[in-house]
């Protein structure tokens, strides 16, 4: 390993392989993950990617579909660099030996997913970000300036004089090393392990969240949680995602009575935005029972042959995805939040960037229109790479920002019902944080989680605490302050943020993406 190199990615997942693969040829690369170097949300995308490709298709319908999900927060100039670019980064994976599902002519087969306009989702099987990642990493072990290493713990950004110049990590035998780097990118994914109940993977703590806002970056829309309607909700056996796909293909939401209901919370039914079935799935249990996601009007092996991962984890727990009602229930899926970034990738500090799931380009608004996440980290990370290699510049201050900095007055005395471990502050966060949200449990979860947070901040560092699980609580707990304080502040109904207390959307108040810097 070279003590100083050009370009340092933390994150193995397509936001950090596709800023490798850009970066290559400029100088040495280096990459960090924190477990194994496949293991990524990356991997665990069961849906598509999204792309204009179809003849009945086009980036401005494209577009348009992602703002109308996003509900009026979008950053429309963002949207359009993903639409536009999007399709020739897709075909670029293609040409990279990317095995997405075709028909006998071998022409792609593009599926319909809830709240597109038209068929522009590619699929490979129900696995398509595990054969994304298949075929990226493929192409970067054969890069000779490419180095990475796996299991390694960042415990802090190098800032200084206001630049980030590299990280601080432990190696898997506990070794500490100082890294500089001219340019480091952030691509650590999300942090829907931040909730009881979520689809992601246990790599996803929100460490790329919690290492920029302890440097000093601006982080931001973190209210804006994606629940994903469709979780497996069966006593006893993991949160399994069961893809939007399901739907795209005609699967059906029924309640315990067996009965459609979606039509009577949207028009669009089963396919309405992700926020919308999420709260609908939980408001029909409440009124007629558990609810379930049925396929069985639809061809059985046409169901076993497009969704064979997912036919194998319920043939696991005893249930045939094709003929039997799959009890479903929302989880925590998707931060549109993260760190404050430009369309170049670039953070507010110089040094420092971020794509994928941890940045915040203002793409998705305050709800994710469905297969855009894979896109946003293929198109966002080839961008960043590309701004990596000229000067080291911050973002410019994006318009529409309301920030806010360091713990409330009121919980500066570190006062507050103590959060033993990572557990209570799941537990917490889903309780109190989730999907319906109010100022009565929104204000002592803050005041829990502040209490908590200070005392954590106090008890590690980063120069001397080697503890992989010690950092992965405080990561953590660092992102779900966050989140709670956001949504304390957001005084309306929005995407995936719903406040009980604030039902309606107010453009007039709150047509602004709320910011927090240390």
């Amino acid at each position: 390993m070279h003590d100083d190199i050009d370009f340092l990615i933390i994150g193995g997942g397509i936001a950090g392989l596709r800023a490798a693969i850009a970066l290559a040829p400029a100088g040495r690369v280096l990459i960090l993950t924190k477990a194994e170097a496949a293991e990524s949300n990356t991997g665990y995308a069961q849906g598509g990617i999204a792309a204009a490709l179809g003849a009945d298709d086009s980036p401005a319908l494209h577009a348009a579909d992602t703002i109308r999900a996003g509900d009026g927060l979008c950053d429309e100039d963002a949207v359009r660099v993903l639409v536009e670019e999007g399709p020739g980064y897709v075909r670029e994976l293609v040409a990279w030996g990317t095995e997405f599902d075709c028909d006998a002519d071998r022409r792609l087969t593009l599926g319909l997913e809830a709240a597109h306009s038209a068929r522009r989702i590619l699929h490979a099987g129900d696995a398509t970000g595990r054969e994304i990642a298949r075929a990226m990493w493929a192409r970067v072990v054969t890069l000779a300036s490419v180095q990475r290493i796996s299991h390694a713990l960042v415990t802090e950004l190098l800032v200084e004089n206001g630049v980030v110049g590299g990280v601080r990590f432990f190696d898997r035998d506990g070794r500490r090393h100082d890294l500089r780097a001219r340019s480091t990118l952030l691509a650590t994914g999300g942090a829907g392990q931040v909730f009881r109940e979520t689809t992601n993977p246990a790599v996803a703590t929100g460490d790329g969240v919690a290492l920029a806002y302890h440097a000093g970056a601006r982080v931001t829309d973190l209210e804006f949680v994606q629940f994903h309607p469709t979780a497996l909700n069966q006593p006893g056996a993991p949160r399994f995602l069961i893809s939007e796909a399901l739907r795209g293909e005609g699967a059906r939401l029924v309640n315990g009575k067996g009965i459609a209901f979606m039509k009577r919370y949207h028009a669009d039914g089963d396919l309405a935005p992700r926020d919308v079935v999420a709260r609908a799935i939980v408001q029909e249990g409440e009124r007629a029972g558990p609810v379930f996601l049925t396929l069985a009007h639809l061809d059985q092996t046409l169901v076993r042959r497009r969704f064979p991962t997912i036919a194998e984890m319920c043939r696991h727990i005893g249930l045939d995805l094709a003929t039997d009602p799959i009890p479903v229930g929302p989880a925590a899926h998707y931060m549109m939040g993260g760190i404050e970034t430009d369309a170049w990738g670039r953070a507010s500090l110089p040094g420092l960037f971020a794509a994928g799931e941890t940045a915040c380009t203002g793409v998705h608004g305050a709800n994710r229109l469905a297969s855009n996440s894979l896109l946003e980290g293929l198109v966002f990370g080839a961008r960043a790479a590309h701004a990596m290699i000229g000067p080291s510049e911050a973002a410019a201050p994006m318009s529409d920002r309301r920030e806010a900095a360091g713990p409330p007055a009121t919980a500066r005395d570190g006062t507050g019902d103590a959060l033993p471990d990572s557990d209570a502050v799941r537990d917490l966060m889903w309780r109190d944080v989730g999907l319906f949200r109010t100022r009565a449990t929104l204000e002592p979860a803050v005041a829990r989680l502040t209490s908590a947070y200070l005392r954590e901040r106090r008890a590690i560092d980063p120069v001397s605490t080697a503890d992989a699980g010690a950092w992965r609580r405080f990561n953590l707990l660092t992102v779900a302050w966050l989140v709670a304080r956001a949504a304390l502040r957001r005084e309306e109904s929005r995407g995936g943020h719903f406040r009980e207390d604030f039902p309606a959307r107010d453009d007039l108040h709150w047509k602004v993406h709320l910011v927090d810097t240390r």
